[in-house]
């Protein structure tokens, strides 16, 4: 298991250590199409050095199928409402390969706040 300490670390230095561990890139036997076995943990996500700009200006979307269905959210709105975890959650995902093993690496990320 990898423990990475996000306090006073930008989310996106953060998310890419924790995409390559949960990949097995630092592994010396990776092989990309094997399934990585490595767990990575995430403390301290509300500590995390985010700025005040971004906290306004990122914006997350999703579609929900229907017309005029975008949907919108802030950074600081997903904070408030799901948590840091999630904004940990989806920066990994966004750098994780699209392929069947996402999924799984994904099962093996815990964050903790």
């Amino acid at each position: 298991m990898k423990i990475i300490d996000a306090q006073n670390k930008p989310i996106g230095r953060v998310a890419t250590e924790a995409a390559m561990a949960l990949m097995g890139k630092d592994k010396v036997e990776y092989q990309p199409n094997n399934q990585p076995t490595t767990k990575v943990q995430i403390e301290n996500a509300s500590k995390a050095k985010i700025s005040q700009k971004k906290l306004k200006e990122k914006i997350y979307t999703r579609y929900t199928g229907y017309p005029g269905g975008l949907r919108e959210r802030t950074l600081e709105e997903l904070i408030e409402k799901k948590g840091y975890g999630e904004v940990f959650k989806k920066a990994v995902y966004g750098m994780l390969p699209d392929n069947k093993l996402r999924k799984i690496m994904m099962n093996n990320l815990e964050v903790t706040e």
